[in-house]
């Protein structure tokens, strides 16, 4: 099928061709408006009266490689109504067409808009010159924050978190709307009363998602007293999980003892084992000293004045949290110790030959690991009924004891076993952390109350005691069905593109990229939303 092609098809509508020149690779083309006359920008009267003319050089799309610069003849008429201040005002050409003083057309600065909010500043003024689009860093991220704008729809359900700025040291507040799937807005910092005034100025909001860390449920209860507010159920899990690891923690004595692990002899250890149980031993001399102080009832603060140790370090004795004796690592060599064993089972115990055999099957490790094996295994067998047994730290045993026997190896399996039948505070501590998981994923929210009662009474009393105080968040949370995770995946958003501008965009100019991003992509899936007005459909010259 042969179609036409008009010139006037490739210039913007409402313009007319005069002329056209090229000259050191741009090309000139002068257009005029066709309209007879143009109203008055103040009194809006319409006048035919022609004053005079003047070129005004817009640019515009490029051609086959080419800059284009659009002169369009604009006209000075003469206003007639006689009580108007004005009596001479310049024509005005549609904003679909030229913007009022605007050195770009509708439809290219609609394309550097977009580079600014996809690329930033530096790497879009670098593409826009490849795409013959000359336009400096400065004027894009000028462009962006000019046609930034708020949402101004109402809001009924929004979730609340924070991000950082500078980790640790500096925090903003992020606010989506869970219901169209976007950003609001960004505050400044994660203060109550910046929260506070911001959810107060929004009072139709009816559905509030957030963490449970913070004062955004303060701030909620403050400026919406009505809302209804929902905790994170990734974080109810994730904090139930710390929970039951913090109980593994506190036991940690307890499981040595029913392990048989109560003794160490120091013979059997490596040089790095032998520099760890040092390491202990002088844990346990300033264990005890807080804990002598602690059995008096002297608040943290004082024994922190007293021992001159960290107020975390007092913390953790006092909750039993610092009792490990190894720091048990992973080792390269855990998936090669089955045939370890075989080996040296079948009378080969020289280190470097064992070393060597492994290579071939493709361990990457160095000879020293597999040499610290050997001497242990070497001074093991020596040792016979002396045999140290080394406990694994408690993440390993929290992990172990939430796995499911089926992927357990025998020896896990047994040692397993022996601490739940030496320890059953433990076992009630994982069956209640269990019971929490399924009861979040189920959405069973009549099992709260009595899980409630039953672990208040075991190791993880404080997550209880915690779930108390935020019940009817966390009530919510099972019942409703919204949750945080649409915030967590803006925030992932959020720190891409900050990090794109290596975290040197001030907050106005984050702000504008991400809701002027947003913005684009909802008006792009509106069908009603005519194409050119959101720069969808934009054809370049051909």
């Amino acid at each position: 099928m042969v179609r036409n092609l008009r010139l006037s098809s490739l210039i913007p509508a409402g313009l007319a061709v005069e002329a056209i020149a090229e000259s050191e690779g741009v090309i000139a083309v002068t257009a005029r408006s066709g309209a007879p006359a143009r109203p008055c920008p103040l009194c809006r009267r319409v006048s035919h009266r022609i004053h005079s003319r003047y070129l005004r050089r817009v640019s515009d799309l490029p051609c086959t490689g080419m800059k284009v610069e659009l002169h369009l003849v604009a006209r000075r008429f003469i206003c007639d109504a006689p009580l108007c201040r004005r009596r001479i005002f310049a024509e005005r050409f549609d904003d679909c067409v030229v913007a009022e003083r605007s050195r770009r057309t509708s439809r290219l600065e609609c394309i550097v808009h977009h580079l600014g909010l996809a690329l930033g500043g530096r790497p879009a003024a670098s593409f826009a010159k490849r795409l013959m689009v000359p336009v400096s860093n400065d004027t894009l991220l000028r462009v962006v924050r000019r046609r930034a704008c708020l949402q101004t729809d109402p809001l009924k359900i929004v979730g609340i978190d924070d991000w950082a700025f500078r980790r640790g040291h500096r925090y903003g507040t992020i606010v989506c709307d869970l219901e169209r799937r976007r950003i609001v807005t960004l505050l400044p910092d994660r203060e109550v009363a910046t929260v506070e005034a911001w959810l107060a100025d929004h009072p139709q909001i009816e559905t509030v998602s957030r963490d449970r860390g913070g004062g955004y449920g303060e701030a909620t209860a403050k400026a919406l007293p009505e809302a209804i507010q929902v905790a994170d159920r990734w974080h109810l899990m994730e904090n139930a999980s710390a929970a039951f690891l913090d109980a593994v923690r506190k036991s940690m004595r307890t499981i040595r003892t029913a392990i048989g692990a109560t003794t160490i002899n120091p013979d059997l250890l490596t040089y790095a084992e032998k520099r760890q149980y040092e390491g202990y031993l002088r844990r346990e001399e300033t264990n005890a000293a807080i804990m002598k102080l602690a059995s008096k009832d002297i608040p943290i603060k004082e024994i922190v004045r007293r021992t001159g140790h960290s107020r975390k370090l007092v913390r953790q004795v006092v909750r039993g949290q610092r009792t490990d004796i190894f720091r048990a690592r992973q080792s390269s060599l855990e998936a090669w110790l089955p045939f370890l064993d075989g080996q040296w089972k079948s009378g080969c115990h020289n280190a470097s030959e064992l070393w060597r055999r492994l290579k071939t099957k493709g361990f990457r490790g160095r000879l020293g690991v597999v040499s610290e094996w050997a001497r242990r295994r070497r001074r093991a067998e020596q040792a016979s009924d002396q045999q140290l047994h080394k406990v694994p730290s408690a993440r390993t045993i929290a992990r172990l004891m939430t796995t499911a026997r089926d992927h357990l190896n025998k020896t896990d399996t047994v040692m397993i076993a022996v601490i739940e039948a030496g320890v059953p505070m433990l076992v009630e501590a994982r069956n209640l952390i269990a019971g929490f998981h399924s009861m979040i994923r189920k959405k069973v929210a009549d099992e709260l109350e009595p899980w409630i009662a039953d672990a208040s009474k075991s190791l993880i009393a404080s997550f209880a005691n915690g779930i108390i105080r935020d019940r009817a968040a966390v009530r919510a949370a099972i019942t409703e069905p919204w949750s945080n995770g649409q915030t967590e995946g803006q925030i992932t958003k959020l720190k891409l593109v900050k990090r794109q501008m290596y975290g040197r965009g001030k907050f106005d100019l984050l702000q504008a990229r991400l809701i002027g991003a947003a913005n684009i992509i909802e008006s792009a899936s509106d069908p009603k939303i005519d194409p050119m007005s959101r720069g969808i459909g934009v054809q370049f010259w051909v």
